[in-house]
């Protein structure tokens, strides 16, 4: 069947959404920032509710938290964005959670009693629930909706779609409405702006789930959390856990808290874990061996933070050379360096207590061992006496570095240590240089977006940019709030928790079962179970969204890069910079445009930090501003019933 009979002539165009998460809406807002002419029905698709999507539903535990502070969490423009389109200034989460509680927003009707506490307490620097995060979202769907042009209508239809065919001037959208009657809505301009997805096993976990079955063991794959099955996991029985990165982290809290165990801070002030005796036992490792790092609650106290090697007139001056561009020849080095400097600026200018030098004098230390870490590591001990102020990237990036362990007591002791020493790197007043690094490889961050994708060489755009960099930035600047790693270590000191250290292996043994070890760890650990807690990947080609992988494989193509030295692919959906979607002539598609982390756009996430010029703001931006300059080429050829979808 189809949803509408063809438009008449007298009906506003149409503008169907399909995808209502966070990404979506903020196209849409960045859209109908822009004054549309002629009248527009606008609706948006998505199984899930509007706004907070799959991922910021409310319908899920209320103990799992953002990453991010109240204070730092906006989906709005302001006067810092680089954008063409108009700038609309909104509240960041905190300014919102404030203007609830005082009654400036009584539109806002929270009914869950744990949120309306939560925002009856909430402070900038609070780690907000994903629930709360859900209704902040909520509000700017409606405020979006709401603030529509009066020529323009906004609907949300709860389905999901499923494929895309081209039919005349335009397309046929297939939905499903679960047990309701397929249905099939005819459109004019399609966009896909899909949240994260599951994807279809990778070789490897395919290969872990066919032993896992051989065998009769309980094995959890990649998976968001919140959406995992974790019921197989019996109280006392000994879990593996692959990946210390967030989704381990929650993993951890659901697995622990969230099965009745309950935390409390003594007289001397150690925070300890009471298990409730319905928690396995979780045998965590990874290639690092250590937890991502903790956020950072410390703030700048020296010289205002500014890039001073990866700047403007350098990455210009990168761009205009001859040949690529490559990440780990070029580029790593300078980001390297620029961390160095930020580090070393906010000690030297913030804390001149603390170093036995000047600033003046140790930048010219830094001048001279650019980029040789040893020599830095050595001229440091004479400018800076404790130890934990010193600072370099390697020792950041692999904490554990090349130590051996004689005992399993002596890696236990020293994951422990190390975890107290970063949450007092990070979380303590005196040792800013943390916050100071942290704005550093955000600078380096949105330096890199200056650098055109085409300059780039073919391994930096399929490995070394969406996998090696972009890991390692979440690693430094995207872990768990501190109060996450202070419950870690209560956890471990309980008996709840066990670190398998850096390198982990797990192997499937006949009659064994899953078998893990580290080449620098004495023994193995043996278990009937195993999850793997990391996020499943974002490519189109093996993505469980039925949407998009029809588009991989029909109207639109794999993003594959090649030159005379790799050649290689992500399973991304290619488009141009503006977000159309390349056909597999390799042309470009006028009415088919796609945005979010399946393309090969720059991964840029979709709510944002304020006042930072985000990545993800100028990127939306720019795409709703394409989709609105193609609206008003269709109505200056007087083509009418036209219709838009954002999948």
């Amino acid at each position: 069947m189809t949803d509408a009979a063809p438009h008449d002539p007298s009906e506003p165009a149409r503008l169907v959404v399909v995808g209502a998460g966070p990404r979506a809406v903020m196209l849409l807002e960045r859209l109908l920032a822009r004054e549309t002419a002629s009248p527009l029905e606008i609706t948006l698709i998505d199984p899930y509710p509007p706004g907070a999507g799959r991922i910021w539903r409310a319908d899920q535990s209320p103990l799992l938290k953002l990453n991010s502070m109240a204070q730092d969490v906006t989906v709005f423009t302001d006067e810092t964005c680089t954008i063409e389109g108009p700038v609309r200034p909104g509240p960041t989460l905190i300014a919102w959670a404030e203007s609830v509680r005082d009654g400036m927003l009584p539109e806002v009707e929270i009914d869950d009693a744990g949120v309306r506490a939560e925002v009856e307490s909430l402070r900038g620097d609070s780690f907000p629930t994903r629930r709360l995060q859900s209704s902040y979202l909520d509000w700017f769907w409606r405020t979006t909706v709401a603030g529509a042009p009066r020529n323009t209508s906004v609907r949300w239809v709860q389905a999901t779609v499923t494929g895309l065919r081209a039919e005349g001037d335009g397309y046929a959208v297939h939905l499903d409405r679960g047990a309701a009657a397929a249905a099939e809505l005819e459109a004019d301009l399609v966009v896909y702006a899909v949240g994260h997805n599951g994807r279809e096993p990778a070789d490897e976990i395919a290969a872990m789930i066919a032993a896992a079955d051989r065998e009769q063991l309980v094995y959890v794959p990649p998976a968001f959390t919140a959406d995992a099955d974790l019921s197989a996991l019996a109280p006392g029985e000994d879990v593996i856990v692959r990946g210390m990165g967030l989704a381990a982290v929650d993993l951890v809290v659901l697995l622990a808290e969230g099965r009745g165990g309950r935390f409390h801070r003594g007289t001397d002030d150690v925070l300890r874990y009471e298990p409730s005796g319905r928690e396995p036992r979780l045998h965590i490792g990874s290639r690092r061996g250590v937890p991502y790092r903790s956020k950072v609650s410390s703030v700048i106290q020296g010289d205002p933070p500014r890039l001073h090697v990866l700047t403007p007139s350098t990455v210009q001056e990168l761009v205009a050379r001859p040949g690529s561009v490559d990440f780990t020849r070029d580029v790593w080095p300078l980001i390297a360096q620029e961390l160095v400097w930020g580090h070393y600026r906010e000690l030297f200018t913030g804390h001149p207590d603390r170093v036995t030098g000047t600033w003046g004098a140790f930048t010219a230390v830094l001048r001279d061992h650019a980029g040789d870490t040893d020599a830095l590591r050595r001229a440091a001990e004479e400018f800076v006496p404790d130890p934990l102020d010193r600072f370099d990237v390697p020792a950041l990036d692999r904490p554990l570095g090349d130590e051996v362990f004689a005992s399993d007591d002596h890696l236990q002791r020293r994951i422990r240590a190390h975890i107290r020493d970063d949450l007092t790197l990070r979380t303590t007043q005196e040792r800013s240089s943390a916050q100071a690094v942290f704005i550093a490889i955000l600078l380096s961050f949105l330096a890199l977006a200056d650098v055109p994708p085409e300059k780039w060489s073919a391994r930096s755009r399929a490995v070394d940019l969406p996998v090696t960099w972009h890991t390692f930035f979440s690693y430094v600047a995207s872990g768990p709030p501190a109060h996450r790693l202070e419950e870690l270590i209560a956890l471990a000191d309980a008996g709840v928790v066990r670190f398998l250290g850096p390198d982990v292996q797990v192997r499937v043994i006949p009659e064994r079962g899953f078998v893990a070890s580290s080449p620098r760890v004495p023994g193995e650990t043996v278990t009937r179970a195993l999850v793997d807690a990391w996020l499943p990947g974002s490519g189109a080609l093996v993505s469980q969204n039925a949407a998009l992988r029809d588009l991989a494989t029909g109207l639109g193509r794999e993003f594959r890069v090649a030159d005379a030295s790799f050649a290689g692919s992500l399973g991304r959906i290619e488009t141009d910079a503006d977000g159309r979607v390349i056909a597999p002539d390799g042309s470009q598609h006028e009415r088919l445009f796609a945005i979010g982390a399946f393309t090969s756009l720059t991964e840029a996430g979709a709510f944002t930090r304020p006042k930072s010029d985000s990545l993800s703001l100028r990127q939306t931006d720019r795409v709703a501003g394409a989709i609105a300059q193609r609206l008003r080429a269709l109505a200056a050829a007087e083509q009418p019933g036209r219709s838009i979808v954002v999948v």
